[in-house]
């Protein structure tokens, strides 16, 4: 998926003529995690530390969850139950114990251990180059943490396009090795053999149509897709997939009124990313999320935190505190 960490700060509306084509885009003004200047340092942040620790905001209640009371895992029933009901739903990314706890912790119903780590994690520019072996360690990490979450692995580029033998070898690496619950591919009508073949070996299957990173290349850069014709292409390739077995689909930077067109008409689950208000889900990268990136954002992001300021204040407080001989203190020593 997007992440603003590498991709640049606003997706172009002209779109491709279909899946694998696009127009040519204009330079990369990407934001990288460490592109902004460090910000100031507060009163509060560099003061001495106080007896007792600051109380955090109280937490906003956590949705109902899409298992109801029923204790374990988020299931492929559970996702396609809540398309029956109405009910929406969040994702998002994750690719480490502790922020997977967390979002566990806040009710998030399904974790994606997207291809993004490539920009996230890894520093690549895009998701290309990322690998099965790299991605693999993420979602080990992401299933011990969060006990309660549906764990998706991306499959990379590369390791499913071959063939439906080697798109189900791969998976089949994420359930086993991994621990992934589902597997997400992109693509339309070309991977269409390679779904068939994951679901009837047992293997849940995500879709992702729209803007998909790793065809980053062929579009010609990021932008918009489904625009005129090439929107009814998009909708015969979510009917497609869903026919294939797939039980979501995750549309990307597509117009809002094809989506909510798709969403109406399939009866399996959309998940939205710079697609409008009408998907049953959403998902964002998490860094982007909690404004862990710099700089400008795509469109589609909101930040509902801002981490990047918090932890840069943590640690140019912790550095000068070090540095003046402040900590550790008596209260910190054995």
């Amino acid at each position: 998926m997007t992440s603003s960490i590498s991709n640049p700060s606003a997706i172009s509306n002209p779109s491709g003529p279909g899946e694998g084509a696009g127009s040519p885009a204009g330079p990369d003004e990407a934001a990288t995690l460490y592109g902004a200047p460090t910000p100031a340092r507060s009163a509060a942040a560099t003061a001495a530390p106080a007896q007792h620790q600051p109380q955090a905001p109280a937490a906003a209640p956590a949705p109902a969850s899409l298992r109801g009371a029923r204790p374990g895992r988020t299931t492929v029933r559970d996702v396609r139950a809540a398309k029956e009901r109405g009910q929406k739903w969040a994702m998002l990314t994750a690719y480490d114990v502790t922020t997977a706890g967390i979002f566990d912790e806040a009710g998030i119903p399904v974790l994606l251990v997207g291809d993004s780590a490539a920009n996230t994690v890894y520093g690549y520019e895009t998701t290309v180059p990322i690998t099965v072996d790299e991605l693999i360690p993420l979602v080990r990490a992401v299933v011990r943490g969060a006990p309660n979450a549906m764990v998706v692995a991306d499959l990379p580029f590369g390791s499913y396009q071959a063939s439906p033998e080697q798109a189900l070898a791969t998976a089949a690496r994420f359930l086993k090795e991994g621990g992934a619950q589902a597997v997400k591919l992109e693509g339309g009508a070309r991977v269409l053999p390679q779904v068939e073949t994951l679901v009837a070996a047992g293997i849940p299957v995500i879709g992702h149509l729209g803007l998909t990173p790793q065809s980053v290349h062929a579009f010609g850069g990021y932008r918009v897709q489904g625009r005129d014709q090439a929107g009814e292409v998009l909708l015969a390739d979510a009917r497609s997939l869903q026919e294939a077995g797939a039980f979501a689909v995750v549309l990307e930077v597509v117009p809002a009124d094809l989506a909510a067109r798709v969403t109406k008409e399939l009866v399996i689950s959309t998940v939205g990313i710079g697609a409008g208000a009408d998907c049953d889900a959403q998902v964002l990268v998490w860094q982007d999320m909690a404004g862990l990136t710099g700089g400008p954002a795509p469109r589609f992001v909101k930040r509902f935190a801002d981490l990047r300021t918090a932890l840069a204040e943590a640690a140019t407080a912790y550095s000068d505190e070090v540095s003046r001989g402040v900590y550790p203190t008596v209260e910190h020593s054995y």
